[in-house]
């Protein structure tokens, strides 16, 4: 059930014969109240109920355990049907509270400081799937959330279709109702998705793991980068901006005495001195490689650098990093 959007929905009911104006309703009670069962959509008729019940499936997946962070952050290891496990992580800021949630089983691109990608890579998520982690928070904490990010377990542009199938149902103002502006998709750099996404009819974020000034460096934490170096990844950003004039955020992880010095800083300033940005610097979090954290002096230097040279840069906040929910670690200490 939780595959379809709006009009599939109700194309479905169409197909089955079963009043597909009632599509609203059911996305009402689904979205909204947060309901699994159609024996409970009192607004239904009991034979249209009944109907529904032996065709469709709304399909929340099973809570695991959660891990709750001294700063209120919520870590969620879910499992579906098949036996698949995934993370998600509720994170709560003085204006908003956002879903930080995963698009795959696993990752396949073994990033040398993530902890997911050591797990290896098992299937794609189906945007239901997906969009079940968003409502299961909601329902288990009560809570509205407002912001969606897709930066949990998996590479969003290796499973495209299904991420731009749980976009447009969590900004479809009969389901989640969450704006466009408040979903962001991370990328390690797939140069691919990052073009279908310049033509997509959406404003949504566009956010990039960086994480190192040059090709060389880049080539040594994070695999990828041999198959789209730089030079391809920054030109598909540019050609991004030029179709959709929006800013895009670069996600830079300081590991201490690898990319962290000022001459990388200064490289940094050239490799994104023509790129309308943001750039996200990331203190590590613990994930058993061999890097270690930048100290909290260094990291300041290194952001002041890039701000006193154009570059709008900020530390970013940590969150969860106590119950291994921060970037990076998911999927690192399994139950």
């Amino acid at each position: 059930m939780l595959d379809y959007d709006y009009e599939g929905l109700r194309r479905k009911l169409e197909r089955e014969k079963l009043e597909p104006y009632r599509a609203t309703q059911i996305f009402d009670w689904i979205y909204k109240k947060k309901v699994s069962s159609f024996s409970v959509m009192t607004n239904l008729s009991k034979k249209l109920r009944e109907k529904l019940s032996q065709r469709l499936e709304v399909k929340f997946p099973v809570l695991v355990t959660t891990a709750r962070s001294k700063d209120g952050t919520v870590k969620f290891l879910w499992k579906y049907d098949d036996g698949s496990t995934v993370e998600s992580v509720l994170l709560r800021y003085s204006d908003r509270t956002s879903a930080c949630i995963s698009s795959q089983v696993g990752c396949a691109l073994g990033c040398e400081f993530c902890a997911t990608g050591k797990s290896g890579f098992a299937r794609n998520l189906t945007s239901g799937e997906m969009l079940a982690q968003i409502l299961g928070m909601e329902k288990t904490e009560n809570e509205r959330i407002g912001n969606v990010v897709f930066m949990g377990m998996g590479e969003p542009m290796l499973n495209y279709d299904e991420v731009m199938r749980a976009i447009h149902v969590i900004a479809d103002s009969k389901a989640l109702k969450i704006s466009q502006r408040r979903i962001s998709i991370s990328t390690s750099g797939i140069v691919d998705g990052i073009k279908r996404l310049s033509n997509e009819p959406l404003d949504i974020i566009l956010s990039i793991s960086l994480h190192a000034p040059n090709d060389e460096k880049r080539s040594k934490i994070m695999p990828i980068n041999q198959k789209y170096p730089l030079s391809m990844l920054l030109d598909a950003v540019r050609e991004y901006q030029a179709i959709k004039n929006r800013r895009v955020t670069f996600e830079y992880i300081l590991f201490d005495e690898f990319n962290d010095s000022m001459t990388d800083a200064l490289e940094l300033v050239e490799l994104l001195k023509d790129i309308k940005c943001n750039v996200n610097l990331i203190a590590y979090n613990e994930t058993g490689s061999k890097f270690k954290r930048t100290p909290a002096d260094k990291a300041s230097r290194f952001e002041e650098f890039l701000r006193s040279h154009g570059i709008e840069a900020v530390i970013r906040a940590e969150k969860g990093s106590d119950i291994d929910a921060a970037c990076g670690q998911l999927r690192r200490r399994m139950p």
